[in-house]
């Protein structure tokens, strides 16, 4: 019963990953396609979505199997996690503004763009 409070840690980070990409995914509702520009909104959605997939791993790895944030983003590097955490978020959260209304599909392939990106950039801050 020694590890027992690491045991339930682990657990409460898997229900919390499996909250937030549930709010995320009712909230996108990445099911549900703008008729007129379907692909590049599929696309938007999806990539976000496995976005966040692999931040909230990242994150869940980072904090339970190498002993913290601070540990695997040295310096420079969580300046640049932080900008991969906040770049997407706030384009999904923005595209729904009047002003990107006109240029919607190329605003979304352009977040499309920006999702992958951050996807390698975590993948690579974290392996490295």
């Amino acid at each position: 019963m020694s590890n027992f409070p690491d045991v339930m840690s682990k657990i409460l980070g898997i229900v919390f990953i499996i909250l937030i990409f549930a709010i995320a995914y009712a909230y996108l509702k990445p099911h549900r396609l703008h008729k007129r520009r379907p692909v590049s909104t599929l696309l938007l959605k999806a990539s976000y979505m496995l976005y966040l997939l692999v931040l909230l791993l990242v994150v869940f790895m980072a904090a339970f199997y190498r002993d913290g944030l601070d540990k695997v983003f040295l310096e420079i590097e969580f300046f640049a996690f932080l900008i991969v955490l906040f770049a997407p978020t706030i384009g999904i959260f923005a595209r729904k503004l009047g002003y990107f209304s006109k240029n919607r599909e190329n605003y979304n392939y352009f977040f499309l763009v920006v999702n992958v990106l951050s996807i390698i950039a975590l993948a690579l801050m974290y392996v490295y």
